[in-house]
């Protein structure tokens, strides 16, 4: 069972290579979520751009790669956007599983801060 949304903890961190080299090709995002990084999590994401403001969003999917698990990992699938605006440093990142929001904003100049 995935966590509740206000515990997964965005793979923000991911970020810094996509804001300075993403165009329109295809990236791919990794990283761990979950209060004990429980969750591996790996995203395809195309870039668009709308006035000053940059998404990059794709399909996403995460892998239970903790030590709880039967009949091998569960996986779950959803969208990864990331938000980037050209006035600012903040990235908000959003997840979207199973019809549950997850949302995380970080400043890029900062390596660690969540609402």
């Amino acid at each position: 069972m995935l966590p509740k949304c206000a515990r997964l903890v965005m793979p923000i961190m991911t970020v810094f290579g996509l804001v300075a080299a993403a165009h329109a090709e295809p990236r791919e995002v990794t990283g761990l979520a979950g209060v004990l990084g429980e969750w591996e999590l790996t995203a395809n994401v195309t870039e668009r751009i709308s006035g000053s403001t940059r998404e990059l969003a794709g399909p996403l999917n995460l892998k239970h790669v903790g030590i709880c698990t039967i009949d091998g990992p569960e996986q779950k699938n959803g969208e990864l956007r990331l938000r980037i605006s050209g006035a600012s440093t903040r990235v908000t990142g959003t997840l979207l599983i199973e019809g549950t929001e997850c949302s995380y904003s970080a400043d890029l100049r900062i390596s660690k801060t969540g609402s």
